[in-house]
């Protein structure tokens, strides 16, 4: 299976311009390219660059607890 640019930042869930920019900026390794020089994205790609994208991201904040009033005895 190949992927073009756009459904590759489909499946990893950034924008095709944000994608581009980390292959520009260094922050993920470039892709293949077919021999029109267009970037192809295999399965791989996708796993390794979604693992950036989580290593990315912050942890998700705690769930909020519901603070019961306090009763002074």
């Amino acid at each position: 299976m190949r992927l073009s640019t756009r459904e590759a930042a489909e499946r990893v869930g950034v924008s095709r311009n944000t994608l581009l920019r980390w292959f520009r900026e260094g922050r993920v390794a470039d892709v293949r390219r077919d021999r029109n020089g267009w970037r192809f994205f295999t399965p791989e790609d996708i796993g390794r660059i979604r693992a950036y994208v989580e290593r990315q991201s912050p942890p998700p904040a705690p769930a909020a607890q519901a603070s019961s009033p306090q009763v002074a005895v």
